[in-house]
């Protein structure tokens, strides 16, 4: 990063902090959590001068906050947190992503790992990737009309209900119970609704996935009876978000924003930070359109979870396919209106997860003893981590965790090491059994370009914001 590079001092053994600089325009500092090795890797990229540059914007709270996976992103990095006041502060379509509420769902089966032999998997896997369509622009979404899709994205899942698509109990454990208010299908534009169109229950490319999982391990049996889970349990992992429509959502209120933001004033050390006032009409047009896109997302990873129950059943029979479960479903790209220490406030997460301690209003009953669910994925070769929302977070993070290990290597660096037809093989020998809409794709995601889950997860434990319940390991990956 050279001369640029900011100057960090730790605060305390997983906190490191980047003083407010007026001469630079911060109106806060900028803290990270890591500890001195993962601190070495984040500092690899520009992600730390992208955390100096959102503590400038315009009423935000406390700090710009970054988590243990933190890495470049557009104009947030990702990984990032940023609290803005109600009455002067901005929204910036940067700090929720192109991929609006990217997030994961986890599904519980109620069979063991060991009661599913080699050629059964292959066959369960065979019969996931034909089942639930994988790879950019994929089409074989649900066909949704103009009025149906009006519905899904006021109403997020539950409005698939009606069409025999999921169950009641999937909708009760979704964050939000898998809808933001204010949602406005009219700020959606019809460019955004045409790439939707047909990718309701598809999973995309990149860094998505349905992975078949087994519990390694438990690590507290409490928490994991409250979520209902236990030691060689099957479990699946879905990763997918809002698809085009959320993709096409940013890019329309990048663009409207970046046309106004002298109008009003702002003035910013990168464009990519594009903002508008809450308040304003283009601020309100936002949050609405992004509201919507969110609860399409919501419905999307509803949508794959029944999918993946009809490959179950084609597979495994029936009794399996009733009895899997939603364990819950998290967003890691919103901005949401919370209230922390008295103040009314807008919560950007980018690349980042709501972990809400026990005893949340915000958590489904079941769960309050235990703390919010939080999943925290790895790579396809490594490991997945169940964690719970712990009191830290609230005092610290404004209720925020990671979201993932976080990336180390670019897509292209990944690429130039190994092919995807080799990964496949290696992982393989390892008894992960991959599928994957292209070797390109699959190369781009191989587990060495991502940053160990482990000590993540560590990290997060040990600064009080999450703590760990079980770790996952791969047994087979559907790869966009």
């Amino acid at each position: 990063m050279g001369a640029s590079e900011p100057s960090l001092r730790r605060i305390d053994p997983t906190t490191w902090e980047i003083p407010r600089d007026p001469r630079r325009g911060m109106r806060v500092p900028a803290r990270v959590i890591a500890d001195g090795e993962l601190l070495a890797e984040i500092r690899g990229d520009e992600s730390l001068e992208q955390l100096r540059n959102v503590a400038t914007l315009p009423g935000i709270v406390e700090a710009a906050i970054a988590m243990p996976d933190i890495h470049q992103g557009y104009g947030f990095p990702v990984g990032g947190v940023a609290a803005m006041d109600v009455d002067d502060g901005v929204v910036s379509p940067g700090g929720v992503g192109y991929d609006i509420n990217c997030g994961v769902r986890l599904l519980a089966l109620p069979l063991a790992a060991d009661e599913l032999d080699a050629p059964t998997k292959e066959r369960l896997m065979d019969e996931l990737f034909r089942t639930v369509p994988v790879g950019t622009g994929s089409g074989g979404g649900i066909d949704l009309g103009a009025a149906q899709l009006d519905r899904v994205l006021r109403e997020g899942p539950r409005a698939l209900l009606a069409r025999g698509v999921g169950v009641e109990a999937d909708v009760e454990c979704c964050e939000s119970n898998g809808r933001l208010d204010g949602a406005d299908p009219a700020a959606v534009s019809p460019r955004a609704r045409q790439r939707g169109a047909g990718q309701l229950g598809t999973v995309g490319s990149g860094n998505h996935f349905v992975e078949l999982q087994s519990v390694e391990r438990i690590v507290a049996p409490e928490a994991a009876r409250a979520l209902g889970l236990a030691e060689g349990q099957l479990t699946v992992l879905i990763h997918s978000g809002s698809r085009g429509l959320g993709h096409q959502v940013c890019s329309d209120y990048v663009r409207t924003m970046d046309s106004v933001i002298a109008r009003y004033g702002i003035r910013l050390p990168d464009r990519q930070l594009a903002c508008a006032p809450i308040s304003s009409p283009e601020g309100r047009a936002y949050l609405a359109a992004m509201a919507a896109a969110a609860n399409f997302a919501w419905a999307n990873r509803h949508a794959i979870a029944h999918r993946v129950r009809s490959a179950l059943r084609r597979v495994l029979g029936a009794g399996v396919a009733e009895g899997t479960t939603t364990i819950y479903d998290v967003a890691h790209n919103v901005a949401k209106f919370e209230r922390y220490r008295g103040r009314r406030l807008l919560v950007h997460r980018k690349g980042a997860t709501r972990a809400f301690p026990a005893g949340s209003s915000e958590i489904p009953s079941r769960y309050r003893s235990c703390g919010q669910p939080v999943f925290i994925p790895g790579s396809m070769g490594t490991a997945s981590w169940v964690l719970v929302g712990a009191p830290g977070a609230v005092q610290r993070t404004f209720g925020t965790t990671c979201h993932g290990a976080g990336r180390r290597l670019s897509r292209t660096r990944a690429r130039r090491q190994i092919h995807g037809r080799e990964l496949a093989r290696q992982l393989g020998e390892r008894g992960i059994a991959v599928r994957a809409a292209s070797a390109r794709g699959l190369a781009e995601e191989a587990p060495f370009a991502y940053k160990e889950v482990d000590r993540v997860v560590e990290v997060v434990e040990r600064a009080g914001i999450a703590r760990r319940v079980a770790r996952l390991v791969p047994i087979g990956v559907v790869k966009g």
